[in-house]
């Protein structure tokens, strides 16, 4: 997921910013990403997206905008995807991986 500290702009609702991300799917076993926004203790925090659960293709990229309120922008740090495995009877494990943007500036 790109970029991997992105720059929090102004959107065009008031009291809300807005975050431009892309992501590239390089893993031709996942199709499905689940978009996620955390505080520095990992709870999840309330934002709005076209998708909440994105579907790519393998070697796709799409780009989407996250929109977060200004009131929770003190408490956002990570901006995160997560693959989403798909259960079939034909595999019996694959590994599900998080891959998260940081929106404090500051390098982990």
């Amino acid at each position: 997921m790109t970029p991997a500290y992105p720059i929090v702009k102004p959107s065009h609702v008031a009291g809300v910013v807005k975050v431009e991300m892309s992501l590239f799917n390089s893993r031709e076993e996942i199709e499905w990403y689940q978009i996620e926004l955390f505080d520095l203790n990992w709870t999840n925090i309330p934002f709005a997206s076209s998708y909440r659960i994105i579907n790519i293709g393998y070697k796709e990229r799409k780009s989407f905008d996250v929109y977060i309120r200004k009131s929770d922008m003190d408490e956002a740090v990570y901006l995160c995807t997560t693959s989403k495995v798909r259960k079939t009877s034909k595999s019996r494990t694959l590994v599900s991986s998080r891959i998260c943007s940081r929106l404090d500036g500051e390098p982990a």
